[in-house]
């Protein structure tokens, strides 16, 4: 099946013959549905703090953050911007010169409330010799659409979202890579140094470091931090092959192999390439101005405080574990925090003498740990916090996409749509050990939680594979907490038009 040619081109990717057989083998099994106990809600599974509960995690951060720890601020930012504006682009390329949809007509009559619209109707004035609202007045919507969108103008259809004007200030406009900035001066720097890492596509990354080069001294000076800003992209390594409907290889029209991204999951490598003790990780395109950043910081530095409190607690009981000889009382104090605490149970620990709970606990506690942020659902599409059964029996608490649930089965069905909370990405990580060594965070993906899609390229259909999702499958085995936040906390812009709410105005 696979030629001369096809082995180079899979050798030159840093991808094995056996990875390609594991994939193309995917293709025909199919990926098993997950088995769940139900989901989390603050009833078990989603940890509710008081007022009280907040102060005193705050204070363990602020603790943390001023002890020598390196804190890092990881940005997932590859993806272009083009589907933020589908919309307008089916407007470009329709038949209708003026404004016919609720959308379109939203959008024109609000123009002037985007934070870009002063850079659109400047380079509409250099393009064509008139303002954007000389243009509107004329009726050339399709001209400003194409200034927006196209090379020629401000090249938004191709843009990461990173690079785009967000939110408007009185000393001028912020992409949301600078909102991010700022969020990491507020509560992700230690010592008054904040690390931000920012993945991003080859093709933008000269885009970004240009960027970075011209707003990074103000923020320093403005938020009395220094910043060190790295980036990396997605590894070729971590590409996936495409196929056919009969799952053979799909080919582009010169014989090559086509190999696609394989999602956010292919991120766990850059993630596990990080030299950091604790990591947050947020999407790009969930930010807010500056007038609302202040709940937003609030929350981010409760849920890293949970964190490091958990984790200060499963050292403690690592080092007892490491000398041996614990009391059968010792180590049920230990298992009662793996499972009210870390939500991870044994339904048969009470069988186990003490040799064997001692290496179960060993193994369970001395894993990456995870706090995770969920929202209240309101019918935003997106993956939801479950209680799920794992390979060894065991049941921990995961994000779930809906993909990942068998639709024919009534039971897990039914425990799907009682989901009271959704994943907003909102997540801070720790990814050393006990010793201070660096996890090995490819050892805790589960590669049974990859998914097919359908695809097609020039007409042609095909089916792609993706990874485990960063913060699905590909921190499986992670200990998790889930931690609810205020729905304010989340604000993504998903198509231009949710820039005018209120949340980005």
């Amino acid at each position: 099946m696979l030629k001369k040619e096809d082995l180079k081109q899979i050798h030159d990717k840093g991808i094995s013959e056996e990875q390609i057989s594991k994939q193309l083998e995917d293709f025909k099994r199919g990926f098993p549905y997950l088995k769940l106990e139900g989901a989390a809600t603050p009833k078990k599974g989603i940890t509710v703090l008081d007022k009280d509960a907040c102060e005193d995690v705050c204070r363990a951060w602020k603790n943390y953050q001023t002890s020598g720890h390196k804190v890092v601020k990881f940005v997932p930012a590859s993806g272009a911007a083009s589907r933020m504006f589908k919309d307008l682009f089916a407007f470009l390329n329709g038949s209708n010169d003026a404004p016919v949809s609720d959308f379109e007509k939203e959008f024109f009559s609000n123009i002037h409330d985007f934070a870009f619209f002063n850079e659109l109707s400047a380079k509409c004035q250099q393009l064509k010799g008139k303002s954007a609202d000389e243009l509107l007045e004329e009726g050339h919507y399709k001209t400003i659409v194409a200034t927006l969108l196209n090379k020629e103008g401000l090249n938004y259809g191709q843009l990461p979202k990173g690079l785009l004007l967000f939110h408007s200030y009185a000393d001028g406009a912020r992409t949301p890579m600078e909102e991010h900035l700022v969020e990491a001066a507020r509560y992700a720097e230690s010592n008054k140094q904040a690390h931000v890492h920012f993945t991003v596509s080859h093709e933008h990354l000269a885009f970004f470091k240009q960027k970075v080069a011209d707003k990074e001294t103000g923020y320093e000076a403005k938020y009395g931090v220094s910043f060190d800003i790295s980036f990396s992209e997605q590894k070729p390594s971590t590409d996936t092959i495409a196929v056919n409907l009969d799952n053979t290889p799909f080919r582009n029209e010169d014989g090559s192999l086509l190999f696609r991204p394989a999602g956010h999951g292919a991120l766990i490598e850059n993630l596990n390439d990080l030299d950091a003790d604790v990591v947050f990780i947020k999407n790009i395109d969930n930010v807010v101005p500056d007038r609302l950043k202040d709940e937003t910081i609030s929350w981010k530095m409760i849920i890293a405080g949970k964190l490091v409190e958990l984790q200060e607690r499963a050292f403690a009981y690592l080092h007892k574990l490491e000398q041996g000889n614990c009391s059968r009382s010792e180590l049920e104090e230990m298992a009662d925090f793996l499972q009210k605490e870390l939500s991870c149970e044994k339904h048969d620990r009470s069988s186990l003498d003490d040799a064997t709970l001692a290496e179960y606990l060993y193994k369970k506690l001395n894993r990456p740990m995870r706090v995770c942020g969920m929202v209240k659902n309101v019918g935003e599409p997106g993956g939801g916090p479950f209680l799920v059964y794992n390979h060894d029996g065991t049941v921990s608490l995961q994000i779930l996409e809906s993909s990942q649930i068998d639709k024919n089965d009534e039971t897990s069905m039914k425990m799907f749509t009682e989901g009271t909370h959704f994943n907003p990405v909102d997540l801070v990580c720790a990814i050393k050990d006990y010793k201070g060594n660096a996890f090995d965070l490819t050892k805790y993906v589960d590669k049974t939680t990859g998914f097919i899609s359908s695809k097609s390229k020039n007409g042609r259909e095909l089916k792609a594979l993706e990874l485990p999702g960063l913060w699905n499958g590909a921190m499986s085995d992670w200990n998790t907490v889930f931690v609810e936040v205020p729905l304010g906390t989340f604000n993504p812009v998903k198509t231009v038009n949710d820039l005018l709410r209120e949340q980005h105005q």
